[in-house]
């Protein structure tokens, strides 16, 4: 069963002037230093910068919180399987929300697509709730 479904549309250029003007303490601040290390070894920063703020975006959405009620950025994050497939991961309050969501009997999956076609990055995140076998 769908348990959420969110999407995040997000300019480049206005990331690339966000990492521009801040830096560091926007990297920091919204970004896990593995999305750091994926985001600066790529050809495209500010497009990978920018496809994992929308799929931060779009996770909180799906959440059904919104960046508010206590998710930090960081509680979501983005990495890659071998086959470059995206994969999301929640840790704390977004973690907890997700447990809440989830009935029981049940596990959580977290599907997420990006993709960017300059200067727009896009990502779309749905919640799935799979009985335990």
């Amino acid at each position: 069963m769908i348990l959420g479904i969110g999407t995040d549309l997000a300019n480049i250029d206005r990331i690339a002037r966000t990492l521009d003007r801040f830096g560091d303490r926007f990297r920091n601040r919204v970004y896990t230093d593995l999305e750091q290390h994926k985001a600066e070894n790529r050809a495209d920063v500010a497009g990978t910068y920018a496809k994992r703020w929308a799929a931060k975006e779009a996770c909180s959405k799906a959440l059904g919180t919104g960046l508010r009620m206590g998710i930090a950025w960081k509680d979501m994050s983005v990495s890659n399987l071998e086959t470059g497939q995206p994969v999301m991961h929640v840790t704390g309050w977004a973690a907890e929300r997700l447990a809440q969501m989830t009935p029981a009997g049940h596990e959580a999956l977290i599907h997420v697509t990006l993709t960017d076609d300059h200067p727009w990055a896009q990502a779309f995140v749905v919640i799935e709730a799979r009985p335990v076998a």
